[in-house]
């Protein structure tokens, strides 16, 4: 049988997984080497040095661009290095359309290191680049792929989108007409908050090759142990989102019924994310009455849902985006109302989470 022919749950346990044809090992051996020897000059048998290719990082680039449907997949060493790589696919001037919703350090990136560039977070003629999240982090807007897709297509532009919060479980960007897909994989593929890293998919031979360039020639790769860590919380990824989803239906329930919050937002009643989404995600945001000093209170009194950035992990985490995740969007349009609290909702027993929630508000 084919990849393609293949169930998510079984792709994820197996591409790119075969087991170790010297050794027998069933799990993908982490392949320390920093060079491997040629059997003469520029004879070798597909590895010369890590940078440009490790065997334990191709397995974990086959196995997630197969779970994305795409033909190539490229393994960075945060989300942020897969974006900049991303990014220098442009040329000074290029114009980037960035959703209004958007992750802080993306925003940090564009408007503070790309400064060549311009970006607006509105539509406009002449766009060389798309840059959608959806859902977005922090507000969980939803933005349609496939008609977002169309319009960026007639500017000639490309259209990225940042399937962090979603997991190629939920959401196939590619299938709807995106040209690229980026990851931080750090967050949900990993899973268990041990580990950083960043992913590129596309499907156009041309992109893969100039970003597979970027990757080699800037460097900012994956350690083997790294690639292992992503490849072995991957293998989960399909049960873990159940569960992630499950929760999290449960706490906005909740949440929608509190007299002390104001507003909620998920996207289960979103028309676009049931078109283009299998479940709304793991992922929640609330802004609670009384302001930034409300939002910081309840940010600290949980017990079981940490203080802490980041997001995708098997536990519960909370922040306060306006001073943590999102500080560096403070005064610009992407600025995130400071009495809004985002939940990573993780995998815990859900009736733990509504307490410890209630509490924190109570």
């Amino acid at each position: 049988m084919t990849d393609d022919e293949l169930g998510f749950e079984t792709r994820a346990i197996h591409a790119g997984q075969d087991p170790d044809p010297t050794t027998g090992a069933v799990v993908t051996p982490i392949v320390l080497s920093s060079t491997f020897a040629q059997d003469e000059v520029g004879v070798h048998k597909g590895y010369e040095y890590s940078r440009s290719g490790n065997p334990t990082r191709t397995a974990l680039e086959q196995c997630v661009a197969s779970l994305e449907g795409a033909r190539h997949g490229l393994a960075f060493s945060s989300g942020l290095a897969a974006e900049d790589a991303v990014m220098r696919l442009l040329s000074p001037g290029d114009h980037v359309v960035l959703n209004k919703d958007a992750y802080g350090g993306t925003y940090r990136l564009l408007a503070k290191v790309h400064t060549s560039l311009t970006f607006t977070v509105e539509r406009a003629d002449g766009a060389r680049m798309v840059w959608v999240e959806t859902p977005s982090n922090p507000r969980l807007d939803v933005v349609d792929i496939a008609e977002t897709a169309a319009w960026a297509h007639e500017q000639g532009a490309l259209l990225v989108v940042d399937n962090t919060f979603a997991t190629p479980y939920l959401q196939n960007p590619l299938a709807l007409g995106a040209d690229i897909v980026v990851h931080s994989s750090t967050k949900y593929l990993g899973g268990h908050s041990d580990v950083v890293g960043g992913f590129v998919a596309v499907n156009d031979d041309e992109l893969a090759e100039r970003l597979r360039f970027l990757q080699n020639a800037a460097g900012g790769v994956p350690s083997p142990f790294d690639c292992y860590l992503v490849l072995r919380g991957v293998k989960t990824l399909g049960v873990r989102m159940d569960r992630h989803c499950a929760n999290a239906a449960a706490v906005v329930a909740m949440l929608r019924s509190h007299p002390k919050v104001e507003a909620v937002f998920y996207p289960d009643l979103s028309e676009v994310a049931a078109k283009q989404m299998r479940a709304p995600g793991g992922m929640v945001s609330f802004i609670v009455r009384g302001g930034e000093e409300a939002a910081r209170r309840v940010a600290a009194r949980t017990k079981l849902f940490t203080l802490a950035e980041s997001l995708g992990a098997v536990e519960s985490l909370i922040e306060h985006p306006a001073a943590m995740t999102h500080a560096s969007v403070a005064g610009s349009p992407l600025e995130v109302d400071p009495a809004l609290i985002r939940l990573s909702v993780g995998i815990e027993s859900v009736d733990d989470l509504v307490l410890d929630l209630l509490r924190a508000l109570d």
